[in-house]
């Protein structure tokens, strides 16, 4: 709130998290499930989309409602899940011996109480064949208070554990908010960045430089830049794929490598995440080398056994 406390319409966090009337406006594809995640969930909570992980939605609360949610249909005010719920998802992964990473997401599973998400991973550890596990949560971002050293110290006993986190925009780059990601790395955890491309809100080189730099420093990896899911009412969210493209151009030899997210679309429908790349690869020439582009535009070639 601190953030976006501020009569300027036109600040960048405060688009995505106060609503505007471009809401009301419904344009073609938009969906309220666009990934179809209600048809890949066999119980409720566990979706399990593709064949060696699922995901797992242990609460529909979050700390910040995105506009441009891909769940805004479940995310509420309310802590609705039961523990009958978790239980039954917890079994169903222990009779899914193919299950060997568990994405836990919602809402944001890191605004449960301690205990609770203590419990949860400890359940989830006891299943053999669970090999990692990971966590999906804006709280690094939008509620860095909430990483304790309590939490901290509960999170690390549940090793390997990883963590995604969802940074958005330069301006989320506050002292309590690196404070909570180097005590999440400094506490053995990997984190990675995934972040939603969103039209004049991030879409420039001029914003993406100075955030993957962040994260880098802070030790989060530029995970998956996303299109933007179309949900209902998210068109003026949404960007040309040439734009992320554009983006991912700006980046690849112009900064670190670590620092260059991988450009998805989660393709609508359940086709699931869908990487794309600037044309580097023109083919092959008459001899059967494979030509490439370089950052700089220049040609080279490969010669290919």
């Amino acid at each position: 709130m601190s953030l976006i406390a501020s009569d300027n319409s036109d600040s960048p966090l405060r688009k995505t998290v106060i609503p505007r009337i471009d809401e009301r406006r419904i344009s073609e594809g938009e969906e309220i499930d666009p990934l179809s995640e209600e048809s890949d969930s066999p119980i409720p909570g566990i979706i399990h989309r593709y064949p060696d992980r699922v995901l797992f939605l242990v609460t529909e609360f979050c700390s910040v409602f995105c506009r441009y949610c891909t769940r805004s249909r479940m995310v509420t005010e309310k802590k609705t899940i039961s523990k009958r719920q978790w239980e039954n998802g917890i079994e169903y992964i222990r009779n899914h011996p193919e299950i060997r990473d568990v994405l836990i997401s919602g809402g944001d599973p890191l605004t449960l109480p301690t205990e609770k998400l203590d419990w949860l991973l400890s359940k989830l550890r006891e299943i053999k064949h669970v090999e990692i596990i990971r966590i999906g949560t804006k709280v690094p971002a939008v509620l860095p208070q909430r990483i304790t050293n309590g939490l901290v110290a509960k999170l690390k006993k549940h090793h390997p554990l990883w963590i995604s986190v969802h940074f958005t925009h330069p301006d989320e780059f506050t002292a309590e908010a690196a404070e909570a990601c180097r005590r999440l790395a400094n506490a053995g955890i990997p984190l990675g960045s995934q972040t939603v491309l969103l039209k004049e809100v991030n879409d420039s080189a001029e914003v993406m430089k100075p955030l993957v730099h962040f994260l880098l420093k802070n030790r989060v990896k530029p995970y998956y830049l996303y299109q933007c899911d179309p949900i209902v009412g998210s068109s003026h969210f949404r960007t040309k794929v040439a734009k992320g493209i554009e983006i991912i151009e700006s980046l690849r030899g112009h900064t670190s490598g670590y620092a260059v997210f991988n450009y998805v679309i989660d393709a609508p429908g359940g086709g699931g995440k869908i990487p794309l790349l600037p044309d580097y690869f023109k083919g092959k020439d008459d001899k059967g080398n494979v030509i490439l582009r370089n950052y700089e535009g220049n040609l080279f070639s490969y010669p290919d056994i």
